[in-house]
């Protein structure tokens, strides 16, 4: 499933504070061919910022509807000048499933994050990265686990394009089954860069590639391409 984009890129793009996006995008990825929903809003006051994006996909298998939901909400404190802010996160959601007549939903681990990020921006805010050193806690899972994250934007012929991004990595112990065979995983990769085309400050289309590695209960590599649009909330 999706994770958060883009918080900086919001923010910075639109010249804005206070933002929030709307995203459907259709999932060509193998075994998916669905629609995805994202929602994002952003807003930054005197003490830090807050970010919260929701990811629904919808008829995924045999399921009418919302097939899987995700939730994530952040915060980061800054109480003095520089670079340095300290982050506090929580994600969470749920799938469900269905095949002829027999159905049922499974939780997803939620978790629980804190740590110290820095996050630079040019002087013209074209163009800038945020990185993240995370301590995680996954609900039943791990009680110490860690998590790195890094989010980018780069915005260029006169805000018309955006290619923006993040990238995950982090400490969750998997158990896969192929083939009456069983293996163990220990460390998960996703990353999700964007192009966006800007028609104006409130609408764009674009493509998002969802690049992984031991996600979602699939083992190994795998990427998923999407089409998407995007209407932005802009003031």
């Amino acid at each position: 499933m999706k994770r958060a984009l883009l918080l900086v890129t919001l923010i910075l793009l639109f010249f804005n504070v206070d933002a929030q996006n709307l995203q459907l995008h259709y999932d060509f990825g193998k075994d998916r061919n669905y629609p995805t929903s994202t929602f994002e809003y952003f807003n930054a006051d005197k003490y830090g910022s807050t970010f919260l994006f929701i990811d629904m996909d919808y008829n995924a298998g045999d399921v009418k509807g919302v097939s899987s939901a995700y939730w994530e909400i952040a915060r980061s404190l800054s109480f003095w000048k520089g670079p340095l802010a300290a982050h506090i996160e929580y994600d969470g959601g749920f799938l469900q499933w269905k095949q002829d007549s027999i159905g049922g939903a499974v939780q997803i681990d939620d978790a629980w994050l804190a740590g110290v990020e820095y996050i630079y921006n040019d002087e013209n805010f074209t163009k800038g990265v945020t990185l993240q050193l995370l301590y995680k806690y996954i609900r039943d899972k791990h009680n110490a686990s860690f998590q790195i994250t890094g989010v980018w934007y780069l915005n260029f012929l006169k805000n018309k394009m955006t290619f923006s991004g993040f990238a995950d990595f982090w400490r969750e112990d998997n158990v896969f089954v192929e083939d009456n065979l069983i293996s163990e995983t220990k460390y998960v990769l996703m990353t999700e860069p964007q192009l966006w085309y800007n028609f104006s400050k409130h609408f764009s289309a674009g493509s998002e590639l969802e690049l992984s590695n031991n996600f979602a209960g699939v083992k190994g590599f795998q990427a998923n391409p999407t089409l998407g649009i995007k209407w932005t909330f802009a003031q």
